[in-house]
């Protein structure tokens, strides 16, 4: 009989595993070193435990199985664990960086360069790596996120999507800081496609709740002398900024190997990286149940937008949520987006959900005024 999700509990330090005495029932024990933990196996009562990844000897695997256990192999010669336990943080993903790229080892390279070289022809267990860890990066979001019975989160998500290659200089970079650091000092949980650009500010602005407007303006000036992605002290001037400003408050960023190599900024607190674009953006936008906002942006985040409304319309996830259009001129006058999902939108309840502006406190109201509607 399988047992309800709710009654397994996930196992994810020695300390934790140890605290459950000789009774290992109902349990997911994930990627520990098992090797050198003092415990007798013969005499563990084994029922509905799975071994994820576990370093063991191979009496205490014999032992395991002889008890029903379930165990998952750990996978080695790969760049990447597939059974993290956790988000990537910038600082694991950059370690070994160099602005110099025939001289940079960083990790988030390292996984990169050997997802391309299996990327179009992949063999059955790189495809079964990769599903592993783009699982345990799900888990992960789960756990943060926290969904209740209703499919609703406990923490506020708004998603912010824009284009990756917009400036540091360009003022929609500014005003997004701007819309990110008020929501998130209003209590929401920002999240954004990780990359650069507006994504960047997004997490910037976020970074920067509880300090004053004045410092975050001090950021952008700092981040200001290198621009663009494409200049070599990028990530410097990143690097820059979290030194003179150590704590910042937390927010998510969800990127992907599949586009490109692309460092994920430093201003998010945890990192969701994906093999897969299509979980990674599917999983940012049924996420984001309190609303979504759009900045300028290309291609990419024009499939995002009708994506959401795609959700929004059919309620996929048993919520209809804001979508918020950050740029006027942009959405309604240079790629008429704004009033196609108006068009599409009538009889729907999502329409009442729509809203174009300028301005920063007029989008931050329409959020706090607008919660996700459940159908």
């Amino acid at each position: 009989m399988a047992i309800p999700k709710k009654l397994i509990k996930e196992i994810e330090s020695v300390e934790a595993l140890l605290k459950q005495g000789d009774a290992f029932l109902n349990l997911t024990i994930q990627s520990l070193d098992l090797r050198k933990v003092n415990i007798d196996w013969e005499n563990v009562k084994i029922a509905n435990t799975t071994f994820l990844g576990c370093d063991m000897d191979r009496e205490t695997e014999l032992i395991l199985k002889k008890k029903g256990a379930i165990l998952y192999p750990k996978i080695v010669g790969l760049p990447y664990n597939p059974y993290r336990k956790s988000f990537y943080t910038w600082q694991e993903l950059l370690d070994g960086y160099d602005p110099d790229p025939s001289k940079d080892e960083s990790l988030d390279l390292k996984i990169y360069n050997h997802y391309q070289s299996f990327k179009n022809c992949m063999d059955i267990n790189e495809a079964l790596a990769e599903r592993i860890h783009d699982h345990a990066i799900d888990d992960a979001i789960n756990g943060i996120v926290e969904f209740d019975e209703t499919g609703m989160t406990k923490k506020k998500c708004v998603g912010v999507m824009g284009g990756h290659s917009i400036l540091r200089t360009n003022p929609s970079y500014e005003k997004v800081a701007v819309l990110t650091k008020e929501l998130t000092e209003d209590g929401y949980y920002i999240l954004s496609g990780g990359g650069p650009g507006i994504m960047e500010a997004a997490n910037l602005g976020a970074y920067f709740a509880g300090k004053s407007d004045e410092d975050l303006k001090d950021a952008i000036s700092i981040l200001q002398e290198a621009p663009s992605i494409q200049d070599k002290e990028f990530v410097t001037q990143s690097k820059k900024v979290i030194e003179k400003y150590p704590e910042g408050a937390d927010s998510l960023a969800i990127p992907t190997w599949f586009y490109g190599h692309e460092p994920s900024n430093l201003f998010a607190t945890q990192i969701a990286k994906y093999f897969s674009n299509a979980i990674r953006e599917d999983i940012l936008l049924s996420v984001s149940l309190y609303g979504i906002i759009y900045a300028p942006g290309s291609s990419g985040t024009v499939q995002e937008i009708f994506n959401d409304a795609n959700q929004n319309q059919y309620a996929t996830f048993g919520y209809v949520s804001p979508m918020i259009f950050f740029g006027k001129k942009f959405w309604s006058e240079d790629c008429h987006i704004y009033q196609a999902l108006e068009h599409l939108s009538e009889g729907y309840k999502y329409h009442d959900m729509l809203a174009i502006s300028d301005d920063v406190s007029e989008v931050a109201k329409f959020i706090k005024e607008h919660p996700p509607v459940r159908v």
